[in-house]
């Protein structure tokens, strides 16, 4: 992969270590203002869809209230939830706003998550035994990945993972540690139950006090909470795959890791990332993660600013002859299917 020398991959990384101390000692108030905004917004969309979705009984509320609760559920997980648990507002000092006290909406409790998602797919980005953020351990999404006939139905439980995203998110880290066999019986056991917990909390939220506050209307609301949450599974999955997986986007054997230097690791995050073009809207409602480059190489500055420095990453990547991956969310959705499913077949691509 190595397309630059080392004495252009440590200017490399010099010039993005500078874009990210411009970026980190300029940030203040106005920043501080957006992330607080969007957390008012969110609430204030749930709010509103629960007590819409009181009344109903008519179809206008029940679908007004199901689609404010979804754009909730979604804002919190992915420019919320996802980013503050990252520590991209810890600089403000807020402790309610802080990567060590943020518990999310969603059935995978937020200290495993940051494991699986901050140490794990950060540090090893789109490296083949290392990453698992590759597939999940389900999906072949690799030639070098060994074929099994198992794979032949990966398009099909594929479908199956977006809808179900939240609880495969639930269970990620802990499958993760066993496989990497860091943890204890003990300590597995602990964590499962910690799991179980938060699935049974986020289930009787949803799925019991909601519908039964509804009285007559329960049915409709426990419908429309089972919406929202498959509509924020199956974003979340489309965004995530559109990170990583379109097109030519590279994916790294294990070595790269050996004696990798901080330019090299830039490389590898600028190679093994994917953006997703679009408005305003797009990037909120992606947590920005329609900047997974820029995500990548500083995934602790706040989403607000990525669109801000994207242009100048881009003439960087110019500068120094490396692709930067970016098409249109149809496009990119496109492409990373059709890897899924070239993939369940046997050979390369």
């Amino acid at each position: 992969m190595a397309t630059l020398t080392d004495a252009e991959a440590d200017e490399l990384a010099r010039e993005l270590d500078e874009l990210r101390r411009e970026v980190a000692g300029d940030l203040g108030e106005a920043d501080a203002k957006y992330i607080r905004r969007m957390i008012a917004v969110q609430r204030g969309l749930e709010a509103a869809g629960r007590v819409a979705l009181f009344g109903s009984s008519r179809r206008w509320l029940w679908w007004g209230g199901t689609a404010c609760l979804t754009v909730a559920k979604v804002l919190e997980n992915m420019e919320i939830g996802h980013n503050v648990m990252h520590g991209q507002w810890d600089w403000m000092g807020d402790p309610k706003i802080h990567s060590t006290t943020w518990e999310w909406d969603a059935a995978a409790p937020a200290y495993q998550w940051k494991h699986s998602h901050n140490v794990l797919h950060h540090t090893y980005t789109n490296v083949l035994g290392r990453d698992r953020d590759l597939g999940y351990g389900l999906i072949r999404m690799d030639p070098r990945q060994k074929w099994r006939p198992v794979y032949l139905l990966q398009p099909f439980y594929n479908l199956a993972l977006a809808a179900l995203f939240e609880y495969g998110t639930a269970w990620y880290d802990l499958a993760a540690q066993v496989e990497i066999g860091e943890s204890s019986e003990e300590e597995l056991r602990r964590q499962a139950g910690d799991i179980l917990r938060k699935v049974g909390r986020q289930v009787a939220k949803d799925y019991v006090m909601f519908p039964a506050l509804a009285g007559r209307n329960a049915p409709r609301v426990l419908l429309a909470n089972l919406t929202a949450n498959v509509l924020r599974s199956i974003w979340a999955h489309q965004v995530i795959f559109c990170g990583h997986f379109p097109g030519d986007v590279q994916v790294f054997e294990e070595e790269v890791l050996e004696g990798e230097t901080r330019g090299r690791w830039y490389q590898r995050q600028l190679l093994g990332s994917v953006n997703i073009e679009g408005g305003p809207l797009l990037h909120v409602m992606t947590g920005n993660l329609s900047h997974q480059i820029e995500h990548h190489l500083f995934p602790d500055l706040p989403s607000n600013r990525y669109v801000r420095i994207a242009p100048q990453v881009r003439e960087i990547c110019a500068r120094y002859g490396l692709p930067y991956h970016s098409g249109p969310l149809v496009r990119q959705v496109g492409r990373h299917w059709k890897r899924v499913v070239r993939m369940a077949f046997p050979g390369g691509r």
